[in-house]
């Protein structure tokens, strides 16, 4: 049972919610943290440190790593605990990390290994961070807004990496680019005090799941992954465009800089306007899931949107900026309304004690391709130039649709809301064939 009651609709929605209303403006704030930086952590290594871009993807990489490393037994993990002061114990640990790379710069004492650290250890966060959190929204909100919850935090995710770029790629540009770290801190610390007045209650932990071990609970989840039709070809879909999205991902601020011929805050600037295609995703995922259905809603935007990111290689200065915008907005809107559809499906077909066993589960397999594929692209880019590894990274997320078109979600309209509803369904169908 959810800690927040059923409430009657309200032309606010979920916004009428108190919870629902301290949880999305802690994301919010945190997100925009976290867009900057994504853009100030490779400005740092390329401007301050001289880093070329096989560096840059070591350290993208580094921050993705503890979701291979950790993320099973976390996901068991969180299972036993609350999920509230586990969180709030990842923002302040990241505030501190990030604190301590412009501490170092301005004592002239920053070197990379230092900035390998802090990926890892606000990587290592985000992990138990994000396994909880995903399991917490479900305390918060009830299952029919689950959708509409997931819609707004997606949209505000999306805003906040319109912002966030723009801002970092400013503050590089007029202040150093270890200065926007400072601003990224104190989001942290925002997002602790907006979950520490969170009111919803957690349910208790079941004595079962405490007397399991942790090596049986993680093997449970794999196995739940593992065999279900719905989810395995979910997270085979997310493992390989993660792996292509961070190809292109971890050369492309280079490329923009040292290709094109880019300035910090042009770049900062183009990537806040690319970003406006999670926006787009967020604003269009209820409609079109409502039009077209859930299954065949997610089908539809990923076979559109996905080949437009051949258009990224083809950037130039001056008009031909053009092309990166579009190509990276149309991939956004198809990522975004994935995230959306799936995240909801998840969160709502899954048996609440499994929750987070499921979730880390399915973001362990979806992020351990990210590492690989930041690594991939920063060696092409220095092995055969940063426009040619742009060309194989992308060429790589065109296709990628294909797999969720090739299972079992084709021939339905609208995704299972419930874990029980499927194997009713699947019952159905086998007296049928009988």
């Amino acid at each position: 049972m959810n800690g927040t009651p059923e409430r009657p609709r309200t032309r606010w929605g979920v916004f009428a919610q108190r919870d629902f209303r301290l949880l999305w403006v802690g994301e919010t704030v945190s997100g925009l943290g976290n867009s900057v930086t994504a853009v100030a952590l490779p400005l740092i290594a390329v401007v301050v440190l001289d880093a070329d871009s096989t560096a840059v993807g070591l350290i993208t990489a580094a921050v993705w790593l503890p979701w291979l490393l950790v993320g099973l037994p976390v996901g068991a993990w969180v299972d036993r605990v609350r999920k509230r002061p586990l969180m709030i114990a990842c923002d302040l640990v990241s505030a501190a990390a990030l604190v301590s790379v412009p501490l170092a710069a301005w004592l002239d004492a920053l070197t990379f290994r230092h900035m390998v650290v802090v990926a890892l250890i606000c990587g290592t966060a985000a992990v138990c961070f994000n396994t909880a959190y995903h399991s917490y929204i479900r305390i918060v909100l009830d299952g029919r807004n689950l959708l509409e919850g997931n819609a707004k935090l997606q949209g505000s995710e999306a805003v906040t990496q319109v912002a966030g770029p723009g801002a970092a790629g400013l503050l590089a540009q007029a202040f150093g680019a270890v200065t926007a770290l400072v601003a990224d801190a104190v989001t942290f610390l925002v997002s602790a005090v907006c979950l520490k007045r969170i009111r919803a209650a957690e349910p208790d932990r079941a004595p079962d799941d405490e007397r399991d071990s942790l090596r049986r609970q993680i093997t449970e989840g794999l196995r739940f992954v593992s065999r279900d039709r719905y989810l395995r070809p979910m997270v085979t879909w997310g493992a390989m465009i993660n792996m292509a999205l961070m190809g292109y991902q971890a050369v492309q601020v280079v490329f923009l800089v040292r290709t094109v011929g880019l300035n910090p805050a042009t770049v900062g600037l183009l990537l806040a306007g690319v970003s406006t295609g999670g926006i787009a995703g967020a604003l269009v995922a209820t409609r079109i899931t409502r039009r077209f259905g859930t299954a065949r809603g997610l089908l539809l935007l990923q076979a559109v949107t996905a080949p437009f990111a051949l258009l990224l290689p083809m950037t130039t200065a001056g008009p031909g900026l053009l092309l990166f915008a579009t190509g990276a907005f149309a991939v956004g809107t198809g990522i975004s309304v994935a995230n959306i559809v799936v995240g909801s499906f998840r969160q709502s077909y899954c048996p609440p004690h499994m929750l987070g066993r499921v979730v880390a589960t399915a973001m362990m397999i979806n992020h351990s391709t990210i590492p690989l594929g930041s690594l991939l692209g920063g060696v092409l880019g220095d092995a055969v130039g940063y426009r040619p590894a742009m060309w194989i990274t992308t060429a790589a997320v065109a296709p990628c649709w294909l797999i969720l078109a090739l299972s079992p979600m084709r021939r339905e309209r609208d995704l299972p809301q419930t874990y029980e509803q499927a194997q009713a369904k699947d019952s159905r169908g086998r007296e049928a064939a009988a």
